[in-house]
């Protein structure tokens, strides 16, 4: 990777002229997120930032601890019939919306139908849910055709496609249309008037917000806002974002790029930590609905070419691998259900000459290749570069393109063929913590047309999960999911590039950071 040079008096003028007036800095954090805010709406888009902005301005039922165990969040508890197939779960006393109006079971149920008519985990708990009922305003029951143990998994489910609670007049939207309007009852309140793309995103603090008794762990407990105020500077250039973090114009930077760390480093003002210990995941996804990868033998002579060392190097560097590693498995690497069957083509040989053959003998036939590749998101704009060269060298006819996340993130919804629109391959980033099952990890799932871009089908790894989801025990959980793992690694349902763990840096006068599946705001206040 090339070194970039640092640009002190660039950052000083992005941020020193800004369209409103800037509020005191003793109650204001000021944060870079790892890539441009696009979509509001974290059920829309599986987008992490937009993840990330959802955990600021609204709340969940239930959320996990760093050990994946799902606690009560808005709820104050529940109840569970005999046979399973009813559960009570009643909201905590006080909850309000940020437009003033009370949190009602009516909104939850609206935001879980929601939730579960998009999320992958939330299909299988939605294909047994006989009835919602409203049992009073501050009462809910789900009523099941067959018992679903992990139903706390699903209300707590974190990362990415979070089951957030939001008023029922915008539950009430299709999830395939982004909602606009964000009104929630989290920590902070989002503030439309102030909200710029591609400059800024700006919260306040909800005084109405009460904070659980407990003590905060990951997304459970107490998520209390010190700061009166957050705003996040969208700084694409790295060289600026450093020297923002460096002068203080800015307290914290979610994902600072490898080739500035030394640097930050040895700034003794500054503090760096591993922000999620179960790391994150890179893949490659290729649209299985349109030529050439509609067929599954061009896939695999694709997996041919996929060397991981070149996209891990190309993102931290190939010097300093104390931040990422090999990992020939869909389900992240030291977690139980890891796991290489399958992964022969993986590892090697990566002979271009090789994965030539095999796409003549597959009948590739010269078809246009269009890679989604942003500009502004540096941990994800090499892996596209690198996947271009290696698909170039074995003679495809590749074309790469490039644009900002948003446009990415757009386009990818489209099935339509390269020539109206469509794409052929995009590249993206996993936490560790949400791809660690079947039933949460959209890269191993084989819901077709009603998964995850690509839409890759397996009517053999959805029978599969069906059965994990019933196994007895956990021995039987495990069979049953290196399966799945096999399975979706020869079908080629995704491609995994490596594993990282990604580093974040802040100030030295910023206290009460924490470790998280998500850069949380709560419990961060000035020294």
């Amino acid at each position: 990777m090339r070194r970039r040079t640092l640009l002190g008096t660039a950052a000083a003028s992005l941020l020193a002229a800004p369209s409103i007036a800037q509020p005191s800095r003793a109650t204001t954090l000021r944060f870079i997120p790892q890539s441009n805010l696009v979509s509001l709406d974290p059920i829309w888009t599986t987008a992490t930032v937009t993840a990330n902005h959802g955990y600021y301005v609204y709340d969940t039922l239930y959320a996990v601890t760093g050990k994946m165990v799902p606690k009560p969040q808005m709820a104050e508890g529940h109840e569970t019939s005999a046979d399973g197939l009813v559960w009570r779960i009643k909201l905590r006393d006080g909850l309000k919306f940020h437009d003033g109006t009370p949190v009602r079971s009516v909104d939850c149920i609206a935001s879980l139908q929601r939730f579960c008519a998009a999320d992958e985990f939330g299909k299988l708990l939605g294909r047994v849910v006989d009835r919602w009922v409203a049992v009073d305003d501050r009462t809910m029951e789900i009523r099941l055709s067959k018992p679903f143990p992990l139903l706390l998994d699903v209300l707590a489910k974190p990362d990415s496609r979070v089951p957030f609670i939001m008023p029922e007049r915008l539950a009430r939207i299709s999830p395939t249309t982004a909602i606009t309007e964000v009104i929630g009852s989290g920590p902070y309140r989002f503030l439309p008037g102030e909200f710029n793309p591609g400059s800024r995103v700006a919260y306040a603090k909800n005084t109405d917000y009460v904070p659980r008794p407990e003590a905060p762990d990951w997304a459970t407990g107490a998520k209390v806002a010190y700061y009166d105020r957050v705003e996040w500077n969208i700084i694409p250039d790295a060289a600026t974002a450093a020297a923002a973090l460096r002068n203080g114009e800015v307290d914290w930077w979610e994902n600072p790029t490898s080739d500035l760390v030394p640097m930050l480093k040895r700034d003794a003002n500054i503090k760096m930590m591993i922000q999620n210990p179960a790391g994150n995941c890179a893949v490659m996804r290729l649209n299985n609905l349109q030529a050439p990868f509609d067929n599954e033998a061009i896939r695999r002579a694709v997996m041919m070419a996929v060397e991981q060392e070149d996209y891990m190097g190309a993102v931290y560097g190939s010097e300093d691998k104390s931040v990422w590693r090999t990992c020939y498995s869909l389900f992240p690497c030291g977690t139980p259900y890891e796991s290489e069957d399958g992964a022969a083509l993986l590892k090697g040989p990566h002979d271009p000459d090789r994965v030539k053959a095999a796409l003549k003998a597959a009948g590739y036939k010269g078809e246009r290749v269009v890679i989604l590749n942003p500009t502004d998101f540096p941990t994800i704009g090499p892996l596209g570069q690198v996947t271009f060269d290696a698909l170039k060298r074995a003679g495809m006819n590749v074309d790469l393109m490039e644009s900002d996340w948003g446009t990415v993130i757009q386009r990818r919804t489209s099935r339509e063929p390269v020539d109206k629109g469509g794409w052929s391959i995009f590249h993206t980033w996993g936490s560790g913590t949400a791809w660690a099952t079947p039933a949460t990890s959209s890269t191993v799932r084989g819901l077709g047309k009603d998964g995850w871009f690509g839409w890759w089908e397996s009517p053999q790894v959805e029978e599969m999960v069906a059965n994990w989801l019933t196994a007895p025990d956990e021995a039987g959980r495990v069979r049953l999911a290196r399966a799945i793992n096999k399975a979706a690694l020869e079908g080629v349902g995704s491609i995994p590039l490596g594993q990282a763990f990604v580093r974040t840096m802040y100030r030295g006068n910023l206290t009460g950071m924490r470790e998280g599946s998500a850069p949380y705001p709560w419990g961060l206040k000035p020294a």
